[in-house]
């Protein structure tokens, strides 16, 4: 289910050496992912249709992580992190970027948080990301209808089964404990998906530290060109679960900004406004008088 790059793409994108990036090299599989590699090493020229100045600020966009086919060091995609932002520059670097990837036929893949960060999250989601590609593509090619990645059941880390490639399981089983250990007033990570027809996905979801008071947490995916292997609105709630455990581990050395539950209601009702927008229709109705509830 991945991207495949026609020879025009192949002669446009250099190969990746072994060492190449500027951390760690993960080997994962038939791939090796590389962290921090500009745009400039592995684009070998300016793409038709962009000046000479876009090209000189495209080609210096650092990639978090760019992901090779190990034994020819050719890209096979790249994945950024931003935090949100208004900023009208930046979006516009942003948009070239993306130009500049589309032209090369290199897939990219950005997420957009407000916690996760490359530093501390990216090689798991990275490599996560490889492992789903992996495995969409052997189902893809079976005569069997496969149970779809994020579906697989097993051992989880509390010991119970569920689903293992859930990237927020670690955090729905940190905050029981923290329910146990009355530092959270739910014990249950609550959360909701969509993907906007002409825009990102976009996952959502919150914690109540406190009654009435909630800790949110907003993650959208884009992706150009490429398969994630998994659904992608599902892929940006899990992992906005798994920001949400992130935040949760600040609690008690002072409460990161809580919500209250009202406002969280408001934001509900004007995405379902939005409906007609979305990929599919809006499927959280019941979730209104769910987050109402005291």
């Amino acid at each position: 289910m991945g991207t495949t790059m026609d020879g025009d793409h192949d002669r446009e994108l250099a190969p990746v050496a072994e060492n190449a990036g500027r951390g760690p090299v993960l080997v994962r599989g038939e791939q090796r992912v590389h962290a921090g590699l500009r745009l400039g090493e592995i684009v070998r020229r300016r793409p038709p249709g962009l000046t000479a100045s876009q090209w000189n600020t495209a080609s210096r966009t650092l990639f978090d992580h760019v992901v090779c086919t190990a034994a020819t060091g050719r890209p096979e995609f790249a994945v950024e992190f931003h935090a949100p932002s208004t900023d009208a520059t930046a979006r516009r670097a942003a948009r070239t970027t993306q130009a500049v990837a589309a032209a090369t036929g290199l897939p990219l893949l950005r997420i957009v948080s407000a916690t996760l960060r490359t530093a501390g999250h990216g090689p798991r989601i990275v490599a996560y990301l490889v492992d789903a590609r992996r495995y969409a593509a052997g189902a893809a090619g079976s005569d069997v209808v496969a149970v779809g990645f994020r579906d697989i059941v097993g051992r989880l880390p509390d010991g119970r089964e569920g689903a293992v490639n859930d990237l927020g399981a670690l955090a729905r089983v940190e905050a029981v404990q923290a329910y146990v250990a009355r530092r959270l007033a739910d014990p249950i990570l609550r959360g909701l998906h969509v993907h906007w027809t002409r825009g990102p996905a976009e996952g959502w979801s919150w914690a109540e530290v406190r009654p009435g008071q909630l800790l949110v947490e907003r993650v959208t995916t884009q992706a150009y060109g490429l398969s994630c292997g998994v659904e992608p609105s599902r892929f940006a709630e899990d992992l906005a679960v798994l920001a949400v455990g992130e935040r949760l581990r600040t609690v008690e050395a002072g409460e990161p900004p809580l919500l209250p539950r009202e406002d969280l209601l408001a934001d509900i009702r004007r995405l379902r406004d939005r409906r007609d927008e979305l990929v599919g229709d809006f499927a959280y109705d019941h979730l209104l008088p769910a987050v109402t509830a005291s």
